[in-house]
């Protein structure tokens, strides 16, 4: 129910409307009262749609004028899109995120605040299968990489590791772009050095319940240097250590989110033995800017990502208790 003081009634394509419906009332009234002559009548005929074709033409233009003001305001309020980091104008580039994902782990949500963006797209698709696309530069990141997605399906794992990089590494050899492979500290199996160095080997075992991912990743980065002898590709490759922060799928199988969820819930903290095995975390934000520097720097051997300080695993469901209340 609009009230006479509501805005829509003070808009010009309202006032225009009205004038349109009052000259057609006038007409309608001299139609009536004209004495027959049919060449007046046609003259006046004439005018008046001459004059109603004007207005409509005007209408049209407000209401066309007063959607699209519409649309750019709610487009405006929807989209507060994160700040990000402006360069001096002439370091600045047309640059296109183009994110590719299955969804089998991921969720749209955690890229929904990007969603519209100029210079974003997502794409829904699976690397095992080629796509075509005209890129600079390539992050191969994925892979699930938690236990319970990855053990989920030891095949579908292998095949993303496998497959899917092959088809990262044709399209990087095509458009002649970089890529970045992200592996894992997994390659080092279960270690018998601490830390591990990039130099060290490791101790793996090929048909354990973790192999599907560890193994795959290892073959990722044979696959790797082999396209940089054979192919020229520029490679890049991180091992990275475990890290956490926003946005993790709270069913993601590792300790920061099962310690967070079940301190949350109220129940007991899981831990395993007297929690005296130590771990290191790393926060999602230095992740990405190692990735990035690694990425745009002339370095081209494995590179280790991760936080170089260890926690005991008891001391750290201690804190999570604590500030969980």
């Amino acid at each position: 129910m609009f009230s006479a003081n509501n805005s829509v009634f003070r808009q010009p394509w309202v006032i225009l409307l009205v004038a349109a419906l009052f000259m057609f009332v006038v007409y309608q009234l001299s139609k009536g009262s004209s004495d027959g002559s049919g060449e007046r009548f046609h003259e006046e005929n004439a005018h008046f749609m001459s004059n109603l074709d004007n207005i409509k033409r005007l209408v049209q233009s407000e209401v066309r004028a007063e959607l699209l003001n519409s649309v750019s305001v709610a487009t405006k309020d929807v989209h507060a899109y994160p700040p990000v980091k402006t360069l001096p104008e002439i370091e600045k580039l047309r640059i296109l995120v183009i994110v590719v994902d299955n969804m089998f782990t991921g969720r749209q949500k955690n890229v929904a605040h990007w969603l519209g963006h100029p210079n974003f797209q997502l794409i829904v698709h699976d690397v095992v299968e080629p796509i075509m696309l005209e890129v600079d530069q390539i992050y191969h990141l994925a892979c699930p990489a938690s236990p319970p997605h990855y053990q989920y399906n030891p095949i579908k794992t292998i095949k993303t590791s496998t497959e899917g990089t092959l088809n990262m590494l044709g399209l990087a050899k095509r458009t002649r772009a970089r890529m970045l492979l992200t592996s894992t500290s997994e390659v080092y199996g279960d270690p018998e050095v601490h830390p591990q160095s990039e130099s060290y080997w490791g101790h793996v075992n090929p048909i354990g319940p973790r192999a599907c991912y560890d193994e795959g990743k290892r073959v990722a980065e044979t696959m790797m240097y082999a396209y940089e002898k054979q192919a020229a590709v520029e490679v890049r490759v991180a091992r990275i250590f475990n890290t956490f922060g926003p946005r993790m799928h709270p069913n993601d199988g590792r300790v920061v989110s099962n310690f967070i969820i079940q301190a949350i819930q109220g129940k007991d903290i899981t831990i395993y033995g007297e929690g005296l095995q130590t771990r290191s975390f790393q926060y999602v934000d230095d992740l990405v800017e190692g990735l990035i520097r690694l990425m745009d720097g002339n370095y081209s051997l494995p590179v280790n990502i991760g936080n170089p300080d260890e926690y005991k695993v008891k001391d750290f469901a201690i804190l999570i208790k604590d500030l969980t209340g």
